[in-house]
């Protein structure tokens, strides 16, 4: 496989070598994000493609041979009923054709480190935040498509999307099956470390609790550093994060948050059985 080495940088300041969040105050009430030009970082492309003239608009470089339309209505997609939005579940074969046409801006949904060591190439980071309560993108149109992915393989990236229907966008959806599928096909991906972010080089983790089921329907958070995943709570009040997080061992400290408690403790105590907050 071809890598290209490139160095994404613009002149915002990096102190210390950590990247900056650049956040925007428009009137519409624009959430935070990311992208490969406002940090100075040594990235890697899994294949050869065009080059991303603007990394702040989420849109893909056409592709040289782009594919014709794909033969899909989005009406049939199935749809997740998340924070009072119906999120479609775009397929991610129609969402790689959407990609090589560049007919749709790509919204990566989980945390800063994930994206940093790899994600969708000329996608943009704006995390998932608790209540969908992320708003829109600076300078992107409420009619433009945008799709949203992130590795669980949807709850984050849902989130995310019904954060973008509720500032108005009417065109979002969620990759059904997530970034790690995305990754195995070998589709385009820009990032540090490319193994890190394979399935099979991941280890997995799964931290189950419950809370009182009054609570079905919200979400149960957790956090290591900038990575993070959510799961929702079902209708008895039980919760199972499956964590996707790269670097981290049964000592790394884990925060976990629920409507009803949160606790910080080594992930292997976590995963160990159910926590309740005592």
């Amino acid at each position: 496989m071809n890598r290209r080495h490139f160095l994404l940088a613009t002149g915002a300041g990096v102190a210390g070598g950590a990247a900056v969040w650049a956040y925007f105050n428009s009137p519409g009430g624009s959430a935070p994000f990311y992208h490969a030009g406002t940090v100075e970082e040594s990235f890697a492309a899994n294949v050869e493609y065009p080059t991303d003239e603007d990394p702040a608009d989420g849109v893909p470089p056409t592709a040289s041979d782009p594919p014709a339309a794909p033969d899909a209505d989005p009406s049939s997609f199935e749809t997740l009923d998340v924070n009072g939005e119906s999120v479609p579940l775009v397929p991610i074969d129609v969402a790689e054709q959407w990609y090589r046409r560049a007919d749709a801006r790509f919204v990566d949904a989980r945390g800063l480190d994930q994206y940093t060591r790899s994600h969708v190439y000329g996608a943009v980071c704006s995390p998932a935040q608790r209540g969908s309560s992320g708003g829109g993108i600076d300078g992107w149109p409420t009619g433009d498509r945008i799709v949203t992915y992130c590795g669980c393989p949807h709850h984050l990236s849902s989130l995310r999307a019904a954060g973008l229907q509720k500032a108005g966008y009417a065109e979002v959806y969620a990759i059904d099956e997530g970034f790690f599928e995305w990754s195995d096909r070998g589709y385009p991906m820009a990032g540090t470390t490319f193994r890190s972010e394979s399935r099979a080089d991941v280890a997995s983790w799964t931290i189950e609790g419950a809370v009182d089921p009054g609570h079905a329907g919200a979400y149960a958070w957790a956090s290591a550093d900038r990575q993070y995943e959510a799961a929702p709570i079902d209708d008895t009040g039980a919760f199972s994060l499956t964590l996707h997080f790269a670097d981290v061992t049964a000592e790394t400290p884990i925060e976990v948050s629920t409507p009803e408690f949160a606790v910080r403790r080594p992930l292997g105590e976590l995963a160990a059985g159910p926590i309740d907050g005592t």
